[in-house]
């Protein structure tokens, strides 16, 4: 049921109005020019802007949404271009009508492509930020441990430590085993 709403019949002729099912046929380059914004310049999607969304007002938006509208239009177009090199002998009224099915039955399912496509690059681009910080870290006590003044301080304190712990246990385990009354005090709690 949800295909047929992707396949129009032009002149006997089906045509695909979701993009993504041309993707067989097209090679890497095509993919990511499909799937990554960006790639049609910033005029011509504000050309389109009213052929897309005549009842928006664009002064209202926020920039969040803004930009998802764009990679909106941009896919509009997109899948236009490529409806024109899959079907070269479409006329202009019916690439108009072809048109107007892709703006009826695809808006909606391309604006949650978009927003969907901008979370991932939001949660990339986090993800790669805690990278970063996480690696900084790591190589700021790298330096700072390779340096011959730490080192030099370091290797002492730490022997210092070290002995002070097993001073402290064998001065604990001494005092227990030499208490006369220690053997005494438990066998009177039982």
């Amino acid at each position: 049921m949800i295909l047929q709403q992707d396949i129009i019949k032009i002149n006997g002729e089906k045509i695909f109005i979701n993009p993504f099912l041309y993707s067989r046929k097209f090679d890497e380059k095509s993919k990511i020019w499909l799937r990554k914004s960006g790639q049609i310049s910033q005029s011509k999607i504000d050309l389109n802007r009213n052929k897309f969304y005549p009842e928006v007002n664009w002064e209202i938006l926020s920039l969040n949404e803004k930009l998802v509208k764009d990679t909106t239009i941009e896919l509009f177009l997109k899948t236009i271009e490529i409806i024109k090199i899959y079907h070269p002998n479409l006329k202009l009224e019916e690439l108009s009508e072809v048109e107007k099915n892709l703006i009826y039955y695809k808006k909606i399912s391309f604006e949650k492509w978009s927003r969907r496509e901008f979370i991932k690059k939001d949660r990339l681009l986090i993800k790669e930020k805690r990278k970063l910080i996480r690696s900084n870290f790591f190589n700021t006590w790298y330096k700072w441990l390779g340096l011959r003044e730490t080192q030099k301080v370091l290797i002492p304190t730490f022997v210092i430590i070290l002995m002070s712990a097993l001073i402290g246990w064998f001065a604990g385990v001494s005092i227990n085993s030499c208490n006369p009354y220690f053997e005494s005090s438990i066998s009177n709690q039982l």
